[in-house]
């Protein structure tokens, strides 16, 4: 028996109000497939879906998806069934879920598919119980299958962030594993690397002796250097009728 997913109570944050910006650079661009008149715009719509999901600028080989890139190009999936396998690959288990704990793995998901970031510590302790019961499969399709995610990109949208009118946006910012699991390897690096190196570090140190020349003072002539020794040649006249003032 699955458990119910825990209420929480959301808070008012940008994308639940309606606003009266005026479009510009800053204004997300949302990518739908029935705009696509072109392979290219299909190829583009691809992009803005691995940058979403992933948050990776440079998409290499190794991670992209070749079968889901070919089904959404012969339109046999949606969008939405798109995001679904990227969001379950191989690629995306090794670079974020791997490296995450439950709680991060909440903000994660909720700022890649429903483009907005969790309400409150309320909603990130609900959603990570979906994801130690459920697994990481079913939080996706918990999300994706949503009426949030519905009502906001349907079928045929890629997620972006909502309303961003302030700020940067959450890809530029999030990024792939937290602090703590950033310090988790560089003390194993710390730990395993450096110890296991020290000793054919220290081995490879080449020490010089020091070898020092004994120095004899006897012939050593030190010059007079006082004010009273005058050079020869040069005439010393002193003037015996100064006068100086007593005090």
């Amino acid at each position: 028996m699955a458990i119910p997913l825990l209420e929480y109570k959301p808070s008012s944050q940008n994308q639940r109000v309606s606003g009266y910006e005026i479009p510009n650079e800053n204004t997300p661009r949302p990518y739908r497939i029935e705009n696509c008149a072109e392979n290219s715009d299909v190829q583009e719509l691809i992009w803005a879906a691995y940058r979403q999901v992933f948050s990776e600028h440079e998409i290499l080989k190794f991670f992209r998806q070749g079968n889901l890139e070919s089904q959404v190009k012969n339109r046999a999936i949606t969008v939405r069934d798109f995001i679904r396998g990227l969001a379950k690959s191989e690629a995306f288990r090794t670079l974020v879920i791997e490296t995450n704990s439950n709680y991060r793995l909440v903000e994660i998901a909720l700022k890649r598919f429903l483009g907005r970031a969790p309400y409150n510590k309320d909603e990130e302790i609900a959603w990570s119980i979906k994801i130690a019961t459920a697994g990481w499969d079913g939080f996706v399709d918990a999300l994706i299958d949503s009426e949030e995610y519905l009502t906001n990109f349907g079928e045929n949208i890629v997620p972006y962030q909502r309303r961003r009118y302030k700020d940067r946006p959450f890809n530029l910012v999030t990024p792939r594993y937290g602090n703590y699991w950033r310090d988790k390897l560089e003390d194993a690096r710390y730990i395993e690397g450096d110890i296991k190196n020290f000793l054919a570090l220290a081995n490879s140190i080449n020490i010089r002796t020091v070898t020092y020349t004994s120095v004899n003072l006897a012939n050593i002539k030190i010059p007079d250097t006082s004010r009273e020794t005058v050079p020869q040649g040069i005439p010393v006249s002193i003037n015996s009728s100064a006068n100086f003032p007593v005090r």
